[in-house]
């Protein structure tokens, strides 16, 4: 399985496996197929996309569950490790980063 390293010069390497960082630059709007980066200016919106990412996949779980126990079903299943848990410290490095006014790259 591939990964995705993100970089900067304020923060450590982020390593990800690709699943999870496809997913975390497709909701930034990002190509995961190609290098990129993510300039300070864009961190704050990106901040935001993931931060309403995660309510979105909470709220959807949510009513996966109360659903099935609506209808007397097992409960569903998901991921043990949510989009909060995986997205928590790519949104610290993007914090850290923006008030060093310093870019994230990956693929480079």
């Amino acid at each position: 399985m591939s990964l995705f390293r993100f970089k900067s010069r304020e923060t450590g390497d982020l390593v990800m496996l690709a699943p999870s960082g496809k997913r975390i630059l497709e909701i930034l709007g990002k190509d995961p197929s190609v290098s990129g980066i993510i300039r300070p200016e864009e961190m704050a919106g990106a901040i935001e996309a993931l931060r309403a990412a995660v309510l979105a996949e909470e709220a959807s779980q949510q009513r996966a569950r109360e659903e099935a126990q609506a209808q007397g079903e097992p409960a569903p299943q998901f991921d043990a490790v949510s989009l909060r848990m995986r997205s928590a410290p790519f949104i610290e490095m993007l914090q850290r980063c923006v008030k060093a006014d310093v870019e994230v790259v990956w693929g480079v």
